[in-house]
């Protein structure tokens, strides 16, 4: 008997993805709902080989990325900028933590093209989950640039907490996050 190929566990995860990756995530989960335990059990960042927090694989994590930026962090030309490097996800790591809480939308130039689409916040994954996706893209690729913490993902979660829309451009880069 032939399985039909629209059953096939792999096409039914990778549907699950795409369907999920897009939206912002799904509702609060328990692996959400304890953030400060989460951050206070994350290993302080190693400036030599950065390390995902908490024991979680970035790469794994990144999947919710995926969909968007693409397994190779270059996005799709006109629709979802480059990871790869990019400045917003190498620069001040306040930055590319705020726009995973609070998504943006508007112009944003990378890498010398310009893209307009809307990013969905992802507030609802851990500052664990977080901070292993961000320094899983901020050592990937061809970037070079710090490990992120649980801790530095909380203090941004708390200093953006009334925030209830999505980041402009030139909102986030004026942000008083630190």
């Amino acid at each position: 008997m032939r399985r039909s190929v629209l059953t096939t566990p792999a096409l039914l995860l990778a549907m699950g993805v795409a369907l999920t990756a897009c939206g912002g995530g799904g509702g609060e989960t328990a692996a959400t709902t304890d953030t400060a335990a989460q951050a206070a059990a994350a290993p302080a960042a190693d400036a030599a080989a950065p390390a995902a927090p908490a024991g979680l694989d970035g790469k794994a994590e990144y999947l919710v990325c995926q969909t968007c930026h693409q397994e190779n962090g270059e996005g799709l030309p006109n629709l979802y900028p480059p990871l790869a490097g990019s400045e917003w996800v190498t620069g001040e790591p306040e930055i590319p933590i705020a726009i995973i809480l609070h998504g943006m939308q508007g112009e944003i130039t990378v890498k010398g093209a310009k893209y307009n689409n809307v990013m969905a916040p992802w507030a609802s994954l851990s500052d664990a989950q977080i901070a292993a996706i961000l320094t899983y893209e901020r050592s990937s690729w061809g970037n070079s640039a710090s490990a992120i913490t649980a801790e530095q993902v909380a203090a941004v979660r708390a200093k953006t907490a009334s925030r209830t829309t999505p980041w402009t451009p030139d909102e986030v880069k004026a942000a008083q996050l630190k």
